[in-house]
């Protein structure tokens, strides 16, 4: 009998280590990457290179960085299955970033909705880094030939342009990148903030209460929830004008595998002191075993860094390869 060789598709996705990672992140992004991994030949990064288009206090950006990686591991990425790694111990990715700033058009990055939002946010350093993000997180999916990139509606003018260099290159040379495709998950892709449920839920919103922080005590966490906006009607039901309403069932769908329709049942002639209460209580017990592996990490620090310097190794291998082919097919003398 043979045995099966079909490749599983590849996919890349990264996240910043710039500090809280929220419950947005987690079911926006980590909680997919964890399910993920049985299907796809996995590829994640702590994308630190990203992170200093802000200045960062060099002590606390080791800490965060540090800190992430538990808490990646702590949520269910298997470093075992997947490739697990920080972006910047593999070289390849700002050497293919430069040459892929070299394929790519002015025109094409200012017209970038994230840059003009970070300009407009962080006037006070404005820096090209910052304008030629995108290169780089090109650059980042396309090292490991990724079939498929998790996107959440704010990343897809950035896989648009991720797939216009491929593109162009493969065209220019001959085909050398992989053109990836978006993965946009079913549920829970987009988490509102509980105080603005017109704003995605971030860790840079002003007011405390509109995000829960995946390392929360639970008793922060029920007060977040039981302040949450939601309207007068005081029915659980999913509708459209119902923003913060809708959030808290997503929330719950997320965290129980419930079905709105179970949801509305469930809470159908209670208010929305009930709702509340149980949406915190839910979220306070999916995040308790995640808490206390992040404990138990965090305290290994030898762990820690033979898992990351594993993955650097691994990912390296791979990057590498493409990386050469694509300083081959430039033209650029061989070094070795």
């Amino acid at each position: 009998m043979e045995a099966n060789t079909e490749r599983k598709p590849v996919i890349f996705s990264a996240i910043q280590p710039s500090g809280t990672i929220t419950l947005g992140n987690y079911l926006g992004a980590l909680k997919n990457w964890v399910s993920l991994q049985d299907e796809y030949d996995c590829i994640f990064s702590l994308a630190d290179l990203h992170t200093i288009t802000v200045r960062q206090e060099p002590a606390k950006f080791r800490k965060n960085t540090l800190e992430a990686y538990a808490l990646l591991l702590a949520c269910g990425i298997d470093p075992e299955k997947s490739i697990f790694f920080i972006q910047s111990h593999v070289s390849a990715h700002a050497e293919l970033a430069w040459v892929l700033n070299c394929y790519t058009q002015f025109g094409e990055l200012s017209r970038m909705t994230q840059f003009k939002d970070k300009a407009a946010k962080h006037a006070d350093n404005v820096n090209a880094g910052l304008f030629a993000y995108p290169s780089l997180m090109a650059a980042d999916i396309l090292l490991y030939q990724a079939d498929l990139v998790p996107v959440g509606a704010d990343q897809k003018q950035h896989l648009e342009l991720t797939r216009n260099i491929a593109e162009r290159f493969n065209s220019a040379y001959s085909p050398t990148f992989t053109v990836p495709d978006g993965y946009i998950p079913k549920q829970g892709a987009r988490v509102m903030s509980l105080q603005d449920p017109s704003r995605k839920m971030s860790k840079s919103d002003e007011n405390a209460n509109g995000y829960v922080a995946l390392l929360d005590p639970p008793e922060v966490v029920m007060k977040k929830f039981k302040r949450a906006v939601t309207d007068s009607d005081a029915c659980v039901k999913y509708a459209e004008g119902k923003d913060g309403v809708n959030n808290l069932m997503g929330i719950y769908a997320c965290v129980t595998g419930k079905s709105y329709e179970e949801i509305e049942q469930e809470f159908q002639g209670r208010g929305y002191g009930d709702f509340k209460t149980a949406v915190g209580e839910a979220v306070v017990e999916h995040l308790r075993p995640i808490q206390e592996r992040f404990q138990k990490y965090i305290a290994d620090k030898a762990y820690l860094e033979q898992c990351y310097r594993n993955g650097a190794e691994r990912a390296g291998r791979i990057a590498g390869r493409t990386l050469a082919k694509v300083m081959k097919k430039i033209g650029f003398l061989p070094a070795r």
